[in-house]
């Protein structure tokens, strides 16, 4: 009898010792100071809301948050590092969607996936446009579709299988177009082609054009979401040229898998009011990106059903993508 009541009293103290460690975890966390990972290039759009979110998540915890750029691979090699860290919460990544839900079914061996990833929050959604050059000869997108049909075009992207990239794939196989895509490490050194001249049309995130586009360099064509940027209300969408494209791409915050759930939430939590904030707010005015904030529960839903639609995708196109 005494034994099981030892036994009794060292099975209560473990559970009281396992909820002290969880509070633990959450009230002293973070502890150091943490690493946020922008897997795409520095200076982009993903950069600047990166660095937004970044500093609110100091003024929230208490501790500095430095944004590293690993850029590469469309992606892959900024969250693989996150997905090969500690999961302790010290070392998070803010980007689009697209090397969790995109890559993983182009690239052969890669483990990057919703299951080895954790989605902590939704922070902006990302509208993909068409740009050509202010002088270029073709005014609207039926322009360059009629040209396409008759010779070889050259577009920029963001990387293979980025968002941007599969949104003209699409296109070019919807519409028959005979076209040669030339993959940059980001958005900038795309445009930066295209106003060089050596590039037909660019596709990438539309804030990532605005600045062209304000400056009266660059002229936007469309873009590939369900609806048109807020920021270029005349610019319309592919479905309204009667082309049924569609491509999202929602950007947010992803920690590594096994980050402890107390973390998760104190993560969330800050995530919700630094999206509210006014110096977030104004960051996303002036880069012309879109706040959509979802919750830990909505992004994780967010990612997983894109990551079974693009394999569904892929599979509908024969597994031929580039």
């Amino acid at each position: 009898m005494r034994k099981f009541i030892t036994w009794i009293q060292g099975l209560c103290w473990m559970v009281m010792a396992g909820c002290a460690s969880l509070a633990c975890a959450q009230d002293s966390y973070p502890a150091r100071p943490i690493t946020l990972i922008n897997p795409w290039a520095a200076g982009s759009s993903t950069d600047i809301m990166a660095r937004a979110v970044a500093e609110q998540l100091y003024k929230q915890m208490g501790q500095s948050v430095v944004v590293v750029s690993r850029d590469g691979g469309s992606g892959v090699i900024g969250m693989t590092a996150l997905m090969q860290a500690p999961a302790d919460g010290l070392t998070l990544a803010f980007t689009p969607m697209t090397p969790v839900t995109i890559q993983p079914h182009h690239l052969k061996d890669l483990k990057l996936s919703p299951d080895t990833i954790q989605p902590v929050c939704g922070i902006t959604e990302n509208i993909l446009g068409l740009s050509v050059r202010a002088d270029s000869p073709f005014k609207t997108l039926s322009d360059l579709i009629a040209a396409g049909k008759t010779k070889s075009l050259a577009y920029g992207s963001p990387g293979p299988n980025s968002a941007p990239f599969l949104a003209v794939d699409d296109l070019g196989r919807h519409q028959k177009l005979d076209l040669v895509h030339v993959p940059f490490k980001g958005d900038a050194a795309s445009i930066q082609e295209l106003l060089a001249g050596r590039l037909d049309f660019a596709t990438s995130i539309a804030a990532s054009a605005a600045p062209q586009v304000k400056a009266g360099t660059v002229r936007l064509l469309a873009v590939a979401s369900e609806r048109r940027h807020p920021g270029f209300p005349d610019v319309p969408t592919l479905r309204e040229f009667g082309i049924e494209v569609t491509q999202l791409s929602f950007a947010g915050l992803f920690a590594p898998r096994g980050t402890p759930a107390p973390v998760l939430a104190k993560l969330d939590a800050a995530c919700a009011l630094a999206v509210k904030s006014e110096p977030v707010k104004e960051a996303a005015q002036k880069s012309n990106q879109i706040l959509a904030y979802q919750n830990m529960a909505q992004w994780d839903k967010r990612v997983h059903d894109e990551f079974v639609k693009q394999g569904a995708a892929l599979r509908a196109a024969g597994g031929s993508r580039p």
